[in-house]
Parts: C-alpha cells; sequence; structure tokens
C-alpha cells in the first residue's frame, strides 16, 4: 500500500476547493446580469399610411367607373401641391342625387321591362353603395309634363266647367305607373326625399282654359293652393312623402307643345305668402318650398322673392335648371340669403350636336363639381329612363335622354354617360356628407369638389381633367398627400379614410419621440 505525500494531499485540497467554488457559481449566477443593450427604434411606420381607393371614367367611354389600382399616401412634406383639402373649413350638408321619375319613365319601367328587369333595375339604381348606385332623391310632376303620354292634371272637368271645392280631384292618371313605381323605389330606399313641380293648373283655373299657356286666374289662387295639398295628402296616403314642392316649372316659359303656365314674381309672393305657406306651416311630416324651379339666367327673380319678408318665411330654399345662365347665380342668391337651401332641380342631357363627343365631361364639371361648389345640396337629372326614340313624351324635348335608356323592344338597359358622371357622385358622397375647402383648379383645366362623409370620416374627392392630355396631380390634406396622373379628359373619383391617416400621424410622432 502507498502512503499518499504532502503534495498529493495538497493537490486533492485544491481540487476539492475548485469544486466548491464551480458550485457556488452555478448555484449564484442567476444573480448576476450583464446590462441589456437599448434597442434600436423602429423604422417610421409608412406600411400604415392610408391607401387611396380610385374610381375612373373616361370621355371615350374606355372607362366606365372602373376601379383603379390603390394609390399610397406619402409624409406631406415641405414641396407645394396641386389640390389642398381641408375638411375643417366646411360648406354645405348633402341631400343628394337623383333623377325624376316622370310619367314617361315610370310607364317604361312598369309596361317595357318584366318582374325580374324591373326588379334589378330600381335595385341598381335606388339600392345602398358600393354596389348600387345610390340614388336618393327623385323628381315628380303634379299632372303631366311634356314627358307624359297625354296632358292632364289631378282635377280635370268638362270644357265650360269649374270645380274650385276640388270635388273631383283624384290621382287616378298616376295609379297604374307613378304610384307602384315610386312606391317599389321607396320600399329599396325608405329615404327617398321627393321634390314635386305641377306644370299647369287644371285648365279651368287659368286664363287660357287650357293646360297649355295662360296664366292663373286670381280668383282661383286659394284653390290652386288646396290643389298642391290635395296631392301631397293622396300620394302621403299611398305611403309617398313629399319633401318640398315648387309652385310651378318653370314659370317664366310659356311653352306651346306641352302644359305650361306663366306665374310672375308678384302672384308666386301672393300665393306663398297667404294661401299655400299657412296651410303647409302645421303640417307633419313637413312639406317644404321651393321658389323659383327654373333657370341660372334669372336670378333676380328668386332674389325678389326671398327679399318678400311675407313670402320668404314660408321658403325653405332655391330651385334651380341648367339650360340657360350660369351656376354662379346659385352662389350669388346663396350669399343674399345664405340661410336659404340650393338645390338643382332639372337638367336634361341629349342627342344634340354640342353631345355628338359625349356628355361625360360637362355634367360632371358643369353640373356636379361646379354645382356643389355653388352651394346646392342635391342635384336632380331630368327623365330617368326615356326608350330608344327618346320617348315617349307629348310634345317638348324630341332629342332628351334618360340617365339609361329602355330598349322598348326588349327591355335591354343601356347607361348614358349622365349614368356615370352621376355615379361618382351618388355611390361615394353619402346623405349627410359635408362638402369641404379644396384648391379651386379651373385654371388648369381641371376642375374639383371634395366631400367628408359624416358616416366614417372619409373624405370624396371628384375630379375632371377636360385637358386633351394626361395632368399629372397632386393632393395634400393634413400630414399626407398623394400623386395621381389623370388620362385625357377623364374623370376619377377619390376616397381615403382620414382616421387612418390621424393613426399613421400619431404612430410617426411615436417614433419620433423614441429617437430624440
Amino acid at each position: 500500500m502507498i502512503k499518499p505525500t504532502l503534495g498529493s494531499h495538497r493537490t486533492a485540497i485544491a481540487s476539492t476547493a475548485l469544486l466548491v467554488l464551480l458550485a457556488l457559481v452555478v448555484l449564484y449566477a442567476p444573480r448576476f446580469t450583464y446590462p441589456a443593450a437599448k434597442p434600436k427604434p423602429a423604422p417610421p411606420p409608412h406600411t400604415v399610411l392610408p391607401l387611396v381607393q380610385v374610381w375612373l371614367s373616361t370621355a371615350d367611354r374606355r372607362l366606365k367607373l372602373q376601379q383603379q389600382p390603390d394609390v399610397a399616401m406619402t409624409p406631406r412634406g415641405k414641396s407645394s401641391a396641386d389640390i389642398v383639402i381641408d375638411p375643417q373649413k366646411r360648406f354645405q350638408t348633402m341631400a343628394g342625387f337623383g333623377a325624376a321619375m316622370t310619367d314617361s319613365s315610370a310607364w317604361l319601367i312598369q309596361n317595357k321591362l318584366n318582374f325580374l328587369q324591373r326588379r334589378a333595375l330600381l335595385h341598381e339604381i335606388y339600392g345602398a353603395p358600393p354596389g348600387n348606385l345610390g340614388f336618393n332623391m327623385m323628381r315628380l310632376t303634379v299632372g303631366a309634363s311634356d314627358f307624359s303620354l297625354k296632358p292632364y292634371t289631378l282635377d280635370d272637368v268638362a270644357f265650360g266647367q269649374a270645380d274650385p271645392q276640388l270635388q273631383h280631384f283624384n290621382v287616378t292618371p298616376t295609379l297604374h305607373d307613378v304610384i307602384p313605381t315610386v312606391r317599389e323605389i321607396l320600399s329599396i330606399n325608405p329615404g327617398l326625399q321627393i321634390i314635386a313641380s305641377p306644370w299647369s293648373a287644371p285648365a279651368w283655373m287659368k286664363t287660357s282654359q287650357n293646360l297649355i299657356g295662360g296664366e292663373l286666374l286670381p280668383q282661383y289662387e286659394s284653390a290652386y293652393a288646396d290643389y298642391l295639398v290635395k296631392y301631397l295628402d293622396a300620394y302621403l296616403g299611398y305611403g309617398i312623402p313629399i319633401f318640398a314642392i315648387t309652385l310651378q316649372n318653370e314659370p317664366g316659359f310659356v311653352p306651346i307643345t306641352y302644359p305650361g303656365m306663366e306665374v310672375p314674381e308678384a302672384t308666386r309672393a301672393r300665393i306663398i305668402a297667404q294661401y299655400l305657406g299657412p296651410k303647409l306651416a302645421s303640417r307633419n311630416p313637413k312639406t317644404q318650398i321651393l321658389e323659383w324651379d327654373h333657370n341660372w339666367n334669372q336670378p333676380e327673380q328668386p332674389l325678389a322673392m326671398l327679399a318678400d319678408p311675407d313670402a320668404s318665411r314660408y321658403i325653405a330654399g332655391v330651385a334651380w335648371h341648367c339650360y340657360e345662365g350660369s351656376q354662379y347665380a346659385q352662389g350669388r342668391v346663396h350669399r343674399a340669403f345664405p340661410q336659404k337651401d340650393t338645390y338643382i332641380t332639372e337638367c336634361s342631357g341629349g342627342d344634340w350636336e354640342s353631345a355628338l363627343n359625349g356628355e361625360l365631361l360637362w355634367f360632371t364639371r358643369e353640373l356636379l363639381v361646379t354645382g356643389t361648389r355653388q352651394w346646392a345640396r342635391g342635384v336632380i337629372y331630368w327623365n330617368l329612363a326615356l326608350d330608344e326614340q327618346h320617348g315617349p313624351h307629348f310634345g317638348g324635348c324630341a332629342l332628351c335622354k334618360g340617365v339609361v335608356t329602355i330598349d322598348s323592344r326588349t327591355g335591354t338597359v343601356s347607361r348614358n354617360d349622365e349614368y356615370y358622371a352621376f355615379a361618382h357622385f351618388s355611390k361615394f358622397v353619402l346623405p349627410g356628407a359635408v362638402r369641404v375647402e379644396s384648391t379651386m383648379t379651373d385654371d388648369k383645366g381641371l376642375a374639383n369638389v371634395a366631400f367628408q362623409n359624416a358616416s366614417d370620416g372619409s373624405i370624396v374627392l371628384v375630379m375632371v381633367n377636360s385637358n386633351v392630355k394626361a395632368f399629372p396631380v397632386s393632393v395634400v390634406q393634413g400630414d399626407t398627400r398623394f400623386e395621381y396622373t389623370m388620362p385625357p379628359e377623364s374623370v376619377a373619383t377619390f376616397v381615403w379614410n382620414t382616421g387612418q391617416a390621424e393613426a399613421w400621424r400619431q404612430r410617426v410622432l411615436e417614433w419620433l419621440n423614441k429617437i430624440r
């Protein structure tokens, strides 16, 4: 047996000590930590910038309200922009867009479309966007217009007779076509707002004793007001509320081929102040009275009416037509009486010489963009639907077009330029939207108008490039901007959500704070 030496004892003790030390290190190692490296801030959050949706139409009809690839927004930067949008500067609240359900339109819809065709068309026109057109305004005629199959009023009696008590009043002429069509539309869009306009008083109330020409006899002014109130009551009885009524369609024009009647300003003021206004004042639901219902070229007429305190107290706003004068008449009247509303209640396209190259640009630029810039809360086209022969009609316009054309032989529906012009607004600018400030660009051949929807805060910008060349345009809103090249002679609707832009701005501010 070999005895251990002193050296071997020292080695054993050292080994034991080393093992104990290692054990202690392992045991207490978690108590010791190294300082963590400071994380680098994430790059700025470009990925959450809002995207701009784009829908495009071209005058050559190559594109018809076709959605384009989304456009990415970028930080605003310091460079200038063609269009600056300021949602803090707000103007009129929008009521909507639509077309007239004339007797001709209703007759075609009821008699030239089968059940499935009719249902599909009415849902397409009046159904909710974005899948449908979203029309939510309509004009009706009180009695016949030039777009009726025959002349009539709602209280016709034999020649030489009179009916001051309106005992013969009835809406029978509209029971088969107009009323059922409007009721079906209301089932699709219960929020439909209807403006009604008479073309003529019954013949026995007039100097001409005829539906064509003449003026209202003074002794029947009260009866005429009662006639209009009866119309409102009759339609309400069929579940059709009338939002607003005018005293007379185009009171300064006397047509010679279809019903019409001259109603001078003094007569209108007297009827509204003494008869129609008081009769409607206490009604529920309330029906508004709109003045004028005629062209832009005579703003002095509504200005005089609104300056008459007795009549003006009952007048809610002014209705305009597009056939003569300038849209800026609307602005002139609005500035004089800013508490009164503005509506465009009639404008028609047609197959006339000036429309040989199409009407998309004119209707979008002149009627819808400039019309709403000049305070229109609603814009209503004339006939919703006509046939391939521009009818049926009784006198009047021989070349007018509807928003759509219904083939009287097959029921095939064609969508006209006016359809797409209105669609660029009605599918995106929702009722309750507010027009907001946007830079005027007319001097560049570029028209635009902007809105903010009340439901989600989204911004809608409609732009028209009238130039024959492409036009690159820059748009700024808040801290963001985007660039887009408008094709030659085109219309575009841009939609983006300001909430996304604000979220992006907050993320950028947080990032900047981290790197300071």
